[in-house]
Protein backbone atom coordinates (compact mmCIF):
# COMPACT_ATOMS: atom_id res chain seq x y z
CA UNK A 1 0.00 0.00 0.00
CA UNK A 2 2.79 2.68 0.87
CA UNK A 3 6.59 2.18 -0.43
CA UNK A 4 9.19 4.23 0.72
CA UNK A 5 12.00 4.53 -2.30
CA UNK A 6 15.70 5.85 -0.78
CA UNK A 7 13.24 8.82 0.76
CA UNK A 8 15.40 11.79 1.89
CA UNK A 9 14.36 14.46 3.65
CA UNK A 10 17.11 17.59 4.87
CA UNK A 11 16.41 20.63 7.01
CA UNK A 12 19.28 22.78 5.71
CA UNK A 13 22.75 20.52 7.22
CA UNK A 14 20.97 18.35 9.04
CA UNK A 15 19.45 15.30 7.38
CA UNK A 16 16.08 14.24 8.88
CA UNK A 17 15.29 11.28 6.80
CA UNK A 18 18.58 9.62 5.14
CA UNK A 19 18.02 6.97 2.36
CA UNK A 20 15.22 5.09 3.38
CA UNK A 21 13.61 2.18 1.65
CA UNK A 22 10.49 -0.07 2.95
CA UNK A 23 7.00 -1.29 2.25
CA UNK A 24 3.93 -1.45 3.97
CA UNK A 25 1.62 -3.86 2.79
CA UNK A 26 -1.90 -3.42 2.54
CA UNK A 27 -4.16 -3.78 5.55
CA UNK A 28 -0.45 -4.26 7.78
CA UNK A 29 -0.29 -2.04 10.94
CA UNK A 30 3.55 -0.26 10.95
CA UNK A 31 4.69 1.19 13.82
CA UNK A 32 7.75 3.88 13.36
CA UNK A 33 9.44 4.16 16.35
CA UNK A 34 13.19 5.32 17.34
CA UNK A 35 14.71 7.92 19.91
CA UNK A 36 13.79 12.06 19.63
CA UNK A 37 15.39 13.14 16.46
CA UNK A 38 15.17 9.91 14.75
CA UNK A 39 13.28 11.26 11.55
CA UNK A 40 9.95 9.21 12.59
CA UNK A 41 7.63 11.89 12.21
CA UNK A 42 9.06 14.08 9.04
CA UNK A 43 8.62 10.16 7.57
CA UNK A 44 5.36 10.13 8.67
CA UNK A 45 4.36 13.67 7.26
CA UNK A 46 5.99 13.13 3.84
CA UNK A 47 3.17 10.31 3.13
CA UNK A 48 0.92 13.26 2.65
CA UNK A 49 2.82 15.46 1.82
CA UNK A 50 2.69 17.85 4.57
CA UNK A 51 6.22 17.69 4.70
CA UNK A 52 7.77 16.87 0.51
CA UNK A 53 10.80 14.96 0.43
CA UNK A 54 14.16 15.82 -1.15
CA UNK A 55 14.81 13.14 -2.43
CA UNK A 56 13.75 9.75 -2.99
CA UNK A 57 10.09 8.64 -4.19
CA UNK A 58 7.20 7.88 -2.34
CA UNK A 59 4.33 5.20 -3.23
CA UNK A 60 0.67 4.73 -2.32
CA UNK A 61 -0.93 1.73 -4.26
CA UNK A 62 1.54 1.72 -6.74
CA UNK A 63 1.28 5.75 -7.60
CA UNK A 64 4.38 8.44 -6.92
CA UNK A 65 2.33 10.84 -4.18
CA UNK A 66 4.76 13.94 -6.33
CA UNK A 67 2.23 13.44 -8.90
CA UNK A 68 -1.38 13.89 -6.95
CA UNK A 69 -2.76 17.40 -5.93
CA UNK A 70 -2.06 17.10 -1.54
CA UNK A 71 -5.74 18.04 -0.97
CA UNK A 72 -6.69 15.19 -3.13
CA UNK A 73 -4.07 12.97 -1.69
CA UNK A 74 -5.20 14.09 1.81
CA UNK A 75 -8.58 13.02 1.75
CA UNK A 76 -7.69 9.53 0.88
CA UNK A 77 -5.69 9.20 4.31
CA UNK A 78 -7.04 9.87 7.80
CA UNK A 79 -4.36 11.77 10.55
CA UNK A 80 -4.86 12.01 13.62
CA UNK A 81 -2.07 13.93 15.83
CA UNK A 82 -0.85 14.25 19.73
CA UNK A 83 -3.05 17.64 20.03
CA UNK A 84 -5.65 16.25 18.33
CA UNK A 85 -6.85 19.44 16.32
CA UNK A 86 -10.48 19.89 16.91
CA UNK A 87 -12.03 22.89 15.51
CA UNK A 88 -13.01 24.26 19.15
CA UNK A 89 -15.87 26.21 17.84
CA UNK A 90 -17.57 22.73 16.05
CA UNK A 91 -19.81 20.40 17.96
CA UNK A 92 -18.32 16.84 18.02
CA UNK A 93 -20.78 16.03 15.22
CA UNK A 94 -19.36 18.41 12.77
CA UNK A 95 -15.46 17.66 14.08
CA UNK A 96 -16.43 13.94 12.77
CA UNK A 97 -18.07 14.97 9.80
CA UNK A 98 -15.38 17.03 8.42
CA UNK A 99 -14.58 15.25 5.46
CA UNK A 100 -17.76 13.44 4.88
CA UNK A 101 -19.27 16.62 4.18
CA UNK A 102 -16.03 18.00 2.07
CA UNK A 103 -16.72 15.11 -0.06
CA UNK A 104 -20.11 16.01 -0.84
CA UNK A 105 -22.02 12.99 1.11
CA UNK A 106 -25.63 13.63 1.68
CA UNK A 107 -26.96 14.70 5.07
CA UNK A 108 -28.15 11.16 6.23
CA UNK A 109 -25.11 9.29 5.15
CA UNK A 110 -23.05 11.81 7.06
CA UNK A 111 -25.13 11.33 10.22
CA UNK A 112 -25.64 7.76 10.27
CA UNK A 113 -22.12 7.70 9.56
CA UNK A 114 -21.21 9.79 12.87
CA UNK A 115 -23.08 7.90 14.74
CA UNK A 116 -21.54 4.77 13.74
CA UNK A 117 -18.25 5.83 14.47
CA UNK A 118 -19.19 7.62 17.79
CA UNK A 119 -20.95 3.95 18.76
CA UNK A 120 -17.73 1.97 18.07
CA UNK A 121 -15.51 4.35 19.76
CA UNK A 122 -17.72 4.28 22.65
CA UNK A 123 -18.79 7.78 22.62
CA UNK A 124 -22.15 7.71 23.47
CA UNK A 125 -24.02 9.60 19.86
CA UNK A 126 -27.25 10.99 22.68
CA UNK A 127 -24.67 12.40 24.83
CA UNK A 128 -21.61 13.95 23.09
CA UNK A 129 -22.91 15.27 19.47
CA UNK A 130 -23.84 18.41 20.30
CA UNK A 131 -20.67 18.48 23.05
CA UNK A 132 -18.01 21.04 22.27
CA UNK A 133 -13.91 19.86 22.70
CA UNK A 134 -13.32 21.88 25.60
CA UNK A 135 -16.54 19.69 27.32
CA UNK A 136 -14.83 16.50 26.85
CA UNK A 137 -12.01 14.93 28.48
CA UNK A 138 -8.34 14.35 26.79
CA UNK A 139 -9.14 10.51 26.16
CA UNK A 140 -12.48 12.07 24.31
CA UNK A 141 -11.47 14.07 22.65
CA UNK A 142 -8.96 11.67 21.12
CA UNK A 143 -11.61 9.47 20.66
CA UNK A 144 -13.20 12.18 17.92
CA UNK A 145 -10.56 12.71 16.32
CA UNK A 146 -9.70 9.70 15.64
CA UNK A 147 -13.15 9.48 14.71
CA UNK A 148 -12.96 12.18 12.20
CA UNK A 149 -9.59 10.52 10.46
CA UNK A 150 -12.04 7.50 9.96
CA UNK A 151 -14.80 9.53 8.88
CA UNK A 152 -14.60 9.33 5.27
CA UNK A 153 -13.56 5.66 5.28
CA UNK A 154 -9.80 6.19 4.16
CA UNK A 155 -7.79 2.70 3.41
CA UNK A 156 -5.10 4.45 5.09
CA UNK A 157 -4.95 6.08 8.65
CA UNK A 158 -1.47 7.82 9.86
CA UNK A 159 -1.28 8.62 13.85
CA UNK A 160 1.22 10.84 14.87
CA UNK A 161 2.03 9.84 18.66
CA UNK A 162 -2.29 9.82 18.96
CA UNK A 163 -1.63 8.76 22.56
CA UNK A 164 1.58 9.76 24.36
CA UNK A 165 -0.09 12.81 26.61
CA UNK A 166 -2.77 10.23 27.53
CA UNK A 167 -3.06 9.30 31.27
CA UNK A 168 -2.23 5.24 31.31
CA UNK A 169 -5.60 3.82 32.34
CA UNK A 170 -6.94 5.94 28.95
CA UNK A 171 -4.32 5.06 26.96
CA UNK A 172 -4.20 1.31 27.32
CA UNK A 173 -7.70 1.65 26.73
CA UNK A 174 -7.20 3.59 23.48
CA UNK A 175 -4.85 1.10 22.57
CA UNK A 176 -7.14 -1.76 22.55
CA UNK A 177 -9.92 0.29 21.00
CA UNK A 178 -7.54 1.02 18.03
CA UNK A 179 -6.02 -2.69 17.54
CA UNK A 180 -9.85 -3.49 17.55
CA UNK A 181 -10.84 -1.19 15.01
CA UNK A 182 -7.78 -2.33 12.92
CA UNK A 183 -9.17 -5.89 13.49
CA UNK A 184 -12.71 -4.96 11.39
CA UNK A 185 -11.58 -2.00 9.57
CA UNK A 186 -8.63 -4.18 8.20
CA UNK A 187 -7.04 -0.35 7.10
CA UNK A 188 -3.16 -0.16 6.17
CA UNK A 189 -1.75 2.41 9.73
CA UNK A 190 1.10 3.83 9.69
CA UNK A 191 1.75 4.59 13.74
CA UNK A 192 4.30 6.95 15.43
CA UNK A 193 5.35 6.23 18.93
CA UNK A 194 8.55 6.22 20.82
CA UNK A 195 7.11 3.78 23.02
CA UNK A 196 8.12 0.26 22.93
CA UNK A 197 5.70 -1.46 24.12
CA UNK A 198 2.91 0.38 22.84
CA UNK A 199 4.67 -0.83 19.49
CA UNK A 200 5.20 -4.28 20.39
CA UNK A 201 0.89 -4.31 21.42
CA UNK A 202 0.00 -2.78 18.10
CA UNK A 203 2.18 -3.72 15.74
CA UNK A 204 2.16 -5.91 12.46
CA UNK A 205 5.64 -5.08 11.51
CA UNK A 206 8.31 -2.05 13.65
CA UNK A 207 10.03 -0.01 10.93
CA UNK A 208 13.14 1.50 13.92
CA UNK A 209 14.69 4.83 12.60
CA UNK A 210 18.20 6.17 14.20
CA UNK A 211 19.60 9.49 13.06
CA UNK A 212 17.29 9.27 9.98
CA UNK A 213 18.21 5.91 9.15
CA UNK A 214 16.23 2.94 9.11
CA UNK A 215 17.95 0.35 11.51
CA UNK A 216 15.14 -2.72 11.36
CA UNK A 217 11.85 -3.47 10.01
CA UNK A 218 10.29 -6.80 11.54
CA UNK A 219 7.81 -8.31 13.15
CA UNK A 220 7.55 -7.83 17.17
CA UNK A 221 8.87 -11.58 17.50
CA UNK A 222 11.90 -10.91 15.42
CA UNK A 223 12.19 -7.48 17.14
CA UNK A 224 12.82 -9.18 20.26
CA UNK A 225 14.43 -12.25 18.84
CA UNK A 226 16.78 -11.35 16.36
CA UNK A 227 17.48 -7.48 17.38
CA UNK A 228 19.86 -5.67 14.26
CA UNK A 229 21.86 -3.74 16.61
CA UNK A 230 21.96 -2.41 20.14
CA UNK A 231 19.66 0.81 19.72
CA UNK A 232 16.94 -1.49 19.53
CA UNK A 233 18.03 -3.62 21.97
CA UNK A 234 17.90 -0.41 24.26
CA UNK A 235 14.15 0.76 23.66
CA UNK A 236 13.41 -2.85 24.20
CA UNK A 237 15.21 -2.30 27.12
CA UNK A 238 17.56 -4.91 28.16
CA UNK A 239 16.32 -5.78 31.71
CA UNK A 240 12.80 -6.72 30.81
CA UNK A 241 13.76 -8.71 27.24
CA UNK A 242 12.25 -11.71 28.69
CA UNK A 243 9.04 -10.55 29.33
CA UNK A 244 8.25 -8.43 27.12
CA UNK A 245 8.45 -11.26 24.48
CA UNK A 246 6.08 -13.45 26.50
CA UNK A 247 3.81 -10.11 25.29
CA UNK A 248 4.19 -11.07 21.43
CA UNK A 249 3.43 -15.02 21.33
CA UNK A 250 0.35 -16.22 22.72
CA UNK A 251 -0.69 -18.46 24.95
CA UNK A 252 -1.66 -21.08 21.96
CA UNK A 253 1.73 -21.23 20.62
CA UNK A 254 3.40 -22.95 24.13
CA UNK A 255 -0.09 -25.14 25.03
CA UNK A 256 0.40 -28.43 25.29
CA UNK A 257 -2.52 -30.12 23.25
CA UNK A 258 -5.41 -32.08 25.11
CA UNK A 259 -4.92 -35.35 25.20
CA UNK A 260 -8.23 -36.82 26.45
CA UNK A 261 -7.00 -39.05 28.73
CA UNK A 262 -6.44 -36.35 32.26
CA UNK A 263 -8.60 -33.91 33.38
CA UNK A 264 -7.88 -30.32 32.64
CA UNK A 265 -6.52 -28.15 35.53
CA UNK A 266 -8.94 -26.48 37.70
CA UNK A 267 -9.45 -22.75 36.93
CA UNK A 268 -10.98 -20.26 34.59
CA UNK A 269 -9.68 -21.21 31.24
CA UNK A 270 -7.56 -18.69 29.40
CA UNK A 271 -8.09 -18.44 25.40
CA UNK A 272 -5.58 -19.60 23.23
CA UNK A 273 -4.78 -15.88 21.85
CA UNK A 274 -4.15 -14.38 25.06
CA UNK A 275 -0.25 -13.30 25.59
CA UNK A 276 1.77 -15.35 27.46
CA UNK A 277 2.51 -12.36 29.77
CA UNK A 278 -1.00 -12.97 30.88
CA UNK A 279 -0.75 -16.50 31.23
CA UNK A 280 2.29 -15.70 33.44
CA UNK A 281 0.64 -13.10 35.60
CA UNK A 282 -2.57 -15.57 35.98
CA UNK A 283 0.05 -18.16 37.36
CA UNK A 284 1.51 -15.70 40.17
CA UNK A 285 -2.15 -14.62 40.94
CA UNK A 286 -3.95 -18.46 40.97
CA UNK A 287 -0.42 -19.74 43.01
CA UNK A 288 -0.57 -22.65 40.01
CA UNK A 289 2.13 -23.68 37.24
CA UNK A 290 -0.56 -25.10 35.20
CA UNK A 291 -3.65 -23.28 32.94
CA UNK A 292 -6.16 -24.53 31.23
CA UNK A 293 -6.41 -23.21 27.56
CA UNK A 294 -9.39 -23.18 25.72
CA UNK A 295 -9.66 -22.31 21.67
CA UNK A 296 -11.51 -19.18 20.31
CA UNK A 297 -14.77 -21.42 20.41
CA UNK A 298 -14.40 -22.46 23.92
CA UNK A 299 -13.29 -25.64 23.67
CA UNK A 300 -10.55 -27.15 25.61
CA UNK A 301 -7.66 -26.97 23.58
CA UNK A 302 -4.66 -28.01 26.16
CA UNK A 303 -2.67 -27.11 29.23
CA UNK A 304 -0.24 -24.76 29.48
CA UNK A 305 2.41 -25.56 31.86
CA UNK A 306 4.78 -22.50 33.75
CA UNK A 307 7.76 -24.80 31.94
CA UNK A 308 6.03 -23.61 28.40
CA UNK A 309 7.02 -20.20 28.91
CA UNK A 310 10.71 -20.56 29.25
CA UNK A 311 11.52 -23.30 26.76
CA UNK A 312 13.34 -22.51 23.86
Amino acid sequence: MIAFERVTKRFGPWTAVDDVSFTVGEGEFCVLIGPSGSGKSTLLKMVNRLVAQDAGAIRVAGEDIAGVAPEELRRRMGYVIQSVGLFPHWTVERNIATVPVLLGWPKGRVRDRVAELMDLLKLDPERFRDAFPHQLSGGQQQRVGVARALAGDPPILLMDEPFSALDPITRDTLQGELANIHRQTCKTIVFVTHDMDEALRLADRIAVLEHGRLVQCATPRDILTRPARDIVRDLVGREEWGLKRLAVETVGDRARPADGTSAPPPGEPLPSAAPLRRALSEMVARGTDRLPVVDEHGRAAGVLHLTDLVRP
